[in-house]
């Protein structure tokens, strides 16, 4: 049986029957039907069905945002505006869609030839509980509107946000069977991967996770898209505004409970800064609250789940155990829930976990840099390449860094990374491959098709 826990008070919320094998195989030959009747359904129509499900989105966000928050603890004001994203990325692609997949001519020796791009068929999507709503949407949007079906095989403690979207596209008017969601565990997906009926496979998770995947579907030869982790590094340089980059920082910290792959982990500090960062930081971490994720007068909810909590603590003791320095927190409250408070490690060097591995939690690790180069290898020091920010009041410094220094697939400057319908995302390294949103995105999973005629 599959169980939806809330996470702020240890409850069961729901339960769920678990598809068998001859449900999972019904509902992929259902969604080759129905793939082979979208394909050729204009694009004006999947634009009209696309502002539907946004119109959707925005009639019951509060239905769904208490959804969310009840399923893994985030801060109802933060579901909200998740929602609110969900309903953008359906605008964004219904407006640019077409145009992005319109053909291209390209002039050779043959009386015409050109660029088109066909959809694949059903696109296989594991996501995971962070962001349940947006990671799905962000996958199955540009999608749906390139032609293709979706199924999805999301996170176990999120299953009734899966149910939830399946819903939303049902009643926006999308064909039966377009989009649904398998009740299958992890170790049921390598056989799914294994069906003719899909050809290609995205996949937001954990290292490890994306591995297995990858090596699955490189076996099958189908196309994969991963987002992994990340170990994003804030770079502030000597001439940073520490009253403008301290709560930017904060606030990427702790997004999402500090639970998503691009918020900050690593605040690198040059050395002629660390001790006034070290202590503002600190006095801006005391003042964001922890309480009831339904409360809109909290800042902080609880982590998804025990298990990850208590990794996460893991992760701190091994720090501190190697010499790091506990400034606020890292402690576990004595109180039901997956609760963790904002956290605070300096005096972090390598070899160290705060270092060397993803804090997936409301925990910083302060790393001193000798200056702006040490800084720049610090954040490259790393297995991870999803995001990076630099903090400075020279702006032509700070793009030269984003742009051409810092190894990572979104570089920011004074600013949190966060991901943009417009913009590409995704990473490098041990962060994934492949890309999601703009037009880059919705080019992942398609038949990019050479046309020559001759006279």
């Amino acid at each position: 049986m599959m169980k939806s826990i809330n996470p702020a008070t240890g409850e069961v919320i729901a339960e769920y029957q678990p598809h068998t094998n001859a449900e999972v195989d019904q509902i992929l030959n259902n969604s080759e039907e129905a793939f082979r009747e979208w394909q050729s359904v204009p694009f004006s129509e999947r634009s009209d069905l696309l502002k539907r499900a946004g119109e959707i989105l925005r009639n019951r966000k509060a239905e769904f945002a208490k959804l969310m928050t009840l399923e893994m603890g985030k801060p109802i004001a933060g579901a909200e505006a998740e929602v609110e994203k969900c309903a953008w990325v359906c605008d964004y692609y219904a407006e640019n869609g077409e145009s992005f997949l319109a053909d291209q001519i390209i002039e050779t020796d043959a009386k015409k030839s050109f660029v088109t791009f066909r959809p694949l068929g059903t696109v296989l999507a594991v996501m995971p509980w962070n962001f349940p709503f947006w990671q799905v949407f962000r996958f199955a949007v540009p999608g749906m509107m390139a032609g293709n079906a979706g199924v999805l095989k999301h996170a176990s403690n999120v299953t009734g946000s899966a149910l939830a979207i399946e819903e939303i596209f049902k009643d926006a008017g999308f064909p039966e069977n377009l989009f649904s969601t398998l009740k299958i565990s992890s170790s049921d997906v390598a056989r799914v991967i294994e069906s003719p009926i899909v050809k290609a496979v995205t996949l937001t998770g954990s290292v490890p996770a994306g591995k297995a995947v990858a090596k699955k579907a490189g076996a099958e030869l189908k196309k994969t898209v991963l987002e992994l982790g990340g170990s994003d590094p804030y770079l502030i340089l000597e001439d940073a505004d520490l009253e403008k980059a301290i709560p930017t920082c904060v606030n990427s910290r702790l997004i999402n409970n500090g639970q998503s792959c691009i918020a900050a982990k690593r605040f690198i500090v040059v050395e002629s800064k660390l001790k006034a960062f070290e202590e503002r930081f600190v006095s801006e971490m005391k003042k964001r609250t922890m309480g009831d994720p339904m409360s809109r007068d909290y800042d902080l909810g609880p982590q998804a789940r025990n298990d990850l909590r208590d990794e996460l603590h893991d992760q701190v003791k091994r720090s501190v155990d190697k010499g790091a320095k506990c400034l606020l927190g890292g402690k576990i409250p004595d109180q039901k829930g997956a609760w963790y408070p904002p956290t605070v490690l300096t005096d972090v060097n390598p070899g160290m976990a705060a270092y060397e591995e993803e804090l997936f939690g409301p925990v910083a690790a302060i790393i001193k840099a000798r200056d702006e180069e040490d800084a720049v290898r610090i954040a490259n020091d790393s297995i991870f390449g999803l995001g990076a920010s630099v903090f400075t009041e020279d702006l032509e410094k700070g793009e030269e860094i984003a742009s051409k220094k810092l190894n990572a697939g979104n570089c920011f400057v004074n600013s949190l990374v966060k991901s943009d319908s417009r913009l590409p995302f995704g990473g490098i390294k041990e962060s994934g491959y492949g890309r999601e949103l703009s037009h880059f995105g919705i080019r992942e999973f398609v038949n990019i098709k050479t046309v020559y005629v001759a006279e």
